[in-house]
């Protein structure tokens, strides 16, 4: 495998599949504010960490302002790193130096090219950055210069075995390829403006010669300390080896319906309209899971953790306590700020660092949010379900479905991604609201293939016998041919 020169940045280098192959030349494109500097800076301080001399070269941007936006990222630009500003000849912005017989922009390219090989010669880098293309574009003119004068470029940092990352802003012809000919790699860097919430930014490999690349768009972010690309996760990349085992839910009515308890490496969409207690019956088997031992992760998207403690706590679930005991990681997720790739990343990195058995996303409604897209939202679940189930994690996702009885619809359908599907329903009888639990799907095994009645009070969550006595239950308004007296007339 050829030497690479790593980004510096974990998941660049992970879709580069290890970095930047050395001794040749790389472009990295994208409109200002993409990321470009930022992504240039880690890639030459990566480079003076490893000892390597790296080079600078800045055409349309001073060195102070350069030193500025690395001292907001926390970084110092000295050492093994040099930079070089490129400033006009001052004999070429003198009128009376001005050449008449021929072009002013001839001389200036020239200039420019002699003074870039210069600073070369001086610093002798391994590492150069070339910032930006678009200056030397608008001095070529024509097309044809502008290739020539990139060729020169290339065959001259060949002679050093030099590794070389070429930015360009696409501010002078953004239809010109020139360079992508010519370079070994190209990545664009790309930012987007929703309609609501914070910007959101992705990467793409365009062409990487003699190398197999992640392709495809991958979610980035700038915060202090850098610029993070989280690549786009394969399932089938991560296949580990499980014995799949029957869980049980702690409440032995709830395992009769689900035919013994949930498995492990399995996934769980649990549907049904507001209220419906969806967040309990999730964390009924968090707590379960909890008690033999195993770790579990709760991602919350549409509910103030503050308001969802004080609410499990009323039903005696302390979520607070198995939190602090290191059992349980809670992490509130904003859906306008977060990107799919990011939580994704999330959730991955809880797994394997953590040996999370439980994983939780409440709710997919929150989860949507994050997408501009429904069709990408599915391919995103389901990446994410299938990379769980053979990392062995059982994972519980809830939808919160429009309206309350009757025929109901969730905003994305994902039940057939799903290996079990528990339905939570309203229902009215007899002038009161019930609630019922039905399991209508389950890949792994047998189930019941009843209704039950269920009931949330201060002891938690408690299950019926199957209603045996109504018909219509799922329709909201059933049917009663019979004498079984409801969960509420009996007898605590």
């Amino acid at each position: 495998m050829a030497d690479k020169a790593k980004t510096g940045i974990w998941g660049l280098d992970d879709i580069l599949s290890g970095g930047l192959t050395r001794g040749h030349i790389f472009l990295a494109e994208g409109a200002p504010g993409t990321g470009k500097t930022t992504v240039a800076l880690q890639y030459l301080l990566e480079g003076a960490r490893l000892g390597e001399k790296c080079l600078y070269i800045t055409l349309s941007e001073s060195e102070s302002e350069l030193r500025d936006g690395a001292q907001s990222h926390g970084w110092t630009i000295d050492g093994n790193i040099d930079v070089f500003e490129l400033l006009p000849p001052e004999s070429l912005l003198d009128d009376d130096q001005q050449q008449s017989l021929l072009y002013s922009s001839d001389l200036e390219l020239g200039e420019t090219t002699r003074q870039i090989f210069d600073a070369v010669e001086r610093s002798k880098p391994t590492r150069v950055v070339l910032d930006s293309l678009s200056e030397i574009r608008l001095l070529a003119q024509s097309s044809l210069r502008y290739r020539r004068q990139i060729l020169a470029i290339k065959h001259y940092f060949a002679r050093f075995n030099t590794t070389v990352l070429m930015l360009d802003d696409l501010t002078a012809d953004v239809a010109d390829r020139t360079v992508h000919s010519v370079a070994h790699g190209v990545f664009r860097l790309e930012e987007l403006a929703p309609d609501y919430g914070a910007e959101r930014r992705r990467a793409r490999i365009i062409k990487y010669r003699g190398t197999k690349f992640r392709g495809g768009y991958h979610d980035m972010t700038i915060t202090h300390g850098g610029a993070h690309v989280f690549p786009r996760l394969v399932a089938s990349e991560h296949r580990v080896g499980q014995k799949r085992v029957t869980r049980s839910t702690g409440i032995a009515e709830f395992d009769a319906l689900l035919g013994g308890g949930i498995e492990s490496g399995s996934s769980t969409l649990i549907l049904g309209p507001a209220g419906t207690g969806k967040s309990l019956v999730v964390l009924i088997n968090v707590l379960a899971a909890i008690q033999r031992g195993e770790k579990a992760a709760l991602f919350v998207f549409d509910e103030e953790l503050g308001l969802l403690m004080d609410r499990m706590l009323k039903v005696g679930i302390d979520l607070a306590a198995l939190r602090d005991n290191g059992q349980l990681v809670i992490e509130q997720v904003d859906a306008a700020e977060l990107s799919p790739g990011e939580f994704a990343h999330r959730v991955r990195k809880q797994v394997d660092e953590k040996d999370i058995k439980i994983v939780v996303i409440d709710s997919l409604n929150g989860y949507q949010a994050a997408m501009p897209e429904e069709n990408s939202l599915v391919l995103h679940i389901h990446e994410l379900l299938q990379y769980l189930n053979r990392r062995g994690a059982s994972t519980f996702v809830t939808v919160a479905q429009h309206g309350l009885v009757g025929d109901m619809k969730a905003p994305v359908d994902v039940t057939y991604l799903a290996d079990t599907v528990i339905l939570l329903r309203y229902f009215e009888a007899f002038g009161s609201v019930h609630r019922a639990i039905s399991v209508v799907k389950k890949r792994t095994g047998t189930h019941e293939t009843t209704i039950r009645e269920y009931r949330i009070d201060g002891r938690g969550l408690t299950i019926g016998e199957p209603l045996k006595s109504f018909q219509g239950v799922l329709r909201g308004v059933p049917q009663y041919s019979g004498t079984t007296p409801m969960m509420e007339e009996r007898k605590p």
